[in-house]
């Protein structure tokens, strides 16, 4: 028994599973799979593209864990962004499993689902570096990386066919501004042990040489107050950076100024970093908006949300003159500390060129340094772990693309590097490694309270709606269906401006009253449904014909 039993083990293989995160920048989750244990890496949200009408949050379809549920044993996270924390709530009312993460990253899970009411409810396990945890037939250690928010991790996840080493989110940093360096000979030892598959962050991967270090920064916005000691500041960066935010403050106070802490997001991980020993801020430092006018403009620092342009972000409240006590005009110096994300590039522009007209003095270069890996880094990764095979993750198509380059150009050949979609499955053993089936993947639409209640078909009519308008045909009926009693009256909203169209709404009306007689006059014409489908063919093809437009078209009966 003990023979069929090992000669199986050895027959099995490990799964892994990317559920999200690998044709766009967020929404990274991925299964691992090994006999009868699922582990899952992440559990992050993407933000709407510009077409999803409405739509707040995009969250990771999890069909295939919901059917394997009593085989899930745990999400292991790499660290507190976003993308891959944002969609834990959804999925941890669908799926409750313990959540194991270092402290900061815990902290900022914590705060989510407090506002979801989980936290009771989520078992929650802090790790710390170098701690090893089982899940399974999975054993994970966390190692200590380096990225724009600190307590990241790298993972090396084992089971009885090998180890599989993930990067997470990382840079390769000797100085950080807080905390130790990232841990290289922990991956050198495990490569020497030997690893079976590396999957390493690609966000960079187009880029020549290694990333700057995170201190690089310090000496810039130093310089940056000494030149403009007579002006107020205004910083904008990533939330999430609790280094930048740290270094933003240690030259407020070396320049005596007092700092107000802007948006809901940064007040709330500047106050988890705060209570959990990640931030220091010295006593009598931080001031709220309501004594911000006790205090001269020369006098204080403003450190907001709103790099990335977004609408309701703090700055663009402030551009747009929709703060309620943050007015911005001469005399003011706005800096932005980051880079716009791509596809972000037009709100960002939106929101500079609105300070600029309000006499803003903006800066927007060089106060920002990447938190991803680039070339010559992803390199020593890659000698250090020396892995059989390389996965790239994290990224667009050509993110994933420049990263295959790189391991080819290291000896790789191209049977021994899988670039992966969303949904593959890959099947790994001691010799052998390769794409087997598919699992169902998507995109689940947060809008408002509704999780995944707008569908595709949803939205798809507000895309028509945003796009061609509505039209709305009003009328009535007698009780049997055969007699026009009023009607039609037609309403149009978003698709011509009806004042000024008398001429072909008065056409349309023509249209439509032609085609409800053609109705009456026919078989069967009590049925509804043909009334509605008349008026909606023959106006859509009338204002198609008028207006190369084809606006909604509502029918509504009524009955008299």
């Amino acid at each position: 028994m003990k023979k069929a039993r090992e000669k199986k083990r050895i027959g099995s293989k490990l799964r892994i599973i990317p559920l999200g995160g690998l044709e766009q920048i967020g929404m990274n989750i991925t299964a691992f799979e090994f006999e009868g244990s699922i582990l899952v890496v992440d559990c992050g949200l993407a933000f709407p593209e510009d077409d999803m009408f409405g739509i707040d949050l995009v969250i990771p379809d999890i069909t295939y864990l919901e059917e394997n549920r009593d085989k899930v044993k745990g999400f292991v996270i790499t660290h507190g962004h976003e993308d891959h924390i944002g969609a834990l709530p959804y999925v941890l009312k669908r799926l409750n499993v313990p959540v194991y993460a270092t402290r900061l990253t815990m902290g900022l899970i914590e705060h989510k689902l407090m506002e979801h009411d989980l936290l009771e409810s989520t078992r929650r396990c802090v790790v710390t570096f170098g701690q090893t945890v089982k899940l399974g037939s999975f054993s994970v250690e966390f190692i200590k990386t380096n990225h724009s928010i600190v307590d990241a991790a790298a993972l090396a996840i084992t089971c009885p066919v090998g180890t599989i080493v993930h990067t997470g989110d990382f840079k390769v940093d000797y100085t950080p501004v807080f905390g130790d360096a990232i841990d290289l000979q922990r991956f050198g030892e495990l490569g020497r042990q030997g690893v079976l598959a590396l999957m390493c962050d690609s966000t960079n991967a187009e880029r020549a040489g290694s990333t700057a270090s995170e201190r690089t920064v310090g000496g810039t916005i130093d310089h940056l107050f000494q030149e403009h000691r007579d002006t107020r500041i205004i910083i904008a960066t990533f939330a999430s950076n609790v280094d930048r935010v740290r270094q933003i403050i240690n030259s407020a106070c070396r320049y005596g100024r007092k700092v107000l802490v802007e948006g809901r997001s940064m007040v709330n991980i500047i106050e988890t970093a705060t209570r959990l020993g990640y931030l220091n801020v010295p006593e009598n430092t931080l001031i709220d908006a309501d004594q911000l006018r006790n205090f001269p403009g020369e006098q204080t620092v403003i450190i907001t949300t709103g790099s990335q342009g977004e609408s309701m972000a703090a700055l663009s409240r402030m551009a747009e003159d929709m703060h309620r006590r943050i007015t911005i005009g001469p005399g003011d110096t706005v800096i932005f500390s980051s880079n716009p994300i791509p596809g972000n590039e037009k709100a960002v522009t939106h929101v500079i060129n609105k300070l600029l007209r309000k006499g803003a003095d903006v800066i927007f270069q060089d106060v920002h340094v990447s938190g991803h890996a680039c070339q010559e880094d992803i390199k020593l990764i890659y000698t250090l772990v020396q892995p059989r095979y390389a996965i790239p993750v994290h990224g667009e198509y050509r993110h994933l693309k420049a990263q295959a380059k790189i391991a080819r150009d290291l000896g790789y050949d191209r049977d021994s590097i899988f670039i992966l979609n969303s949904g593959d499955v890959l099947e790994l053993d001691e010799e052998t490694a390769r794409v087997n089936g598919r699992v169902q993947v998507g995109a689940v639409l947060v809008d408002g309270l509704g999780v995944g209640d707008v569908g595709n078909v949803v939205l798809r009519d507000r895309q028509h709606l945003a796009e061609d308008g509505i039209v709305i045909v009003c009328f009535a009926l007698d009780p049997s269906g055969r007699t026009l009693t009023a009607g039609p009256e037609i309403t149009s909203r978003g698709f011509v401006y009806v004042k000024e169209a008398d001429a072909l709404m008065e056409e349309a009306d023509q249209v439509v009253r032609e085609a409800i007689e053609k109705c009456l006059g026919s078989r069967g014409s009590s049925d509804r449904n043909r009334f509605r489908t008349a008026v909606k063919n023959s106006l859509g093809d009338f204002f198609w014909r008028k207006t190369m437009r084809r606006p909604m078209i509502l029918p509504m009966i009524l009955e008299v």
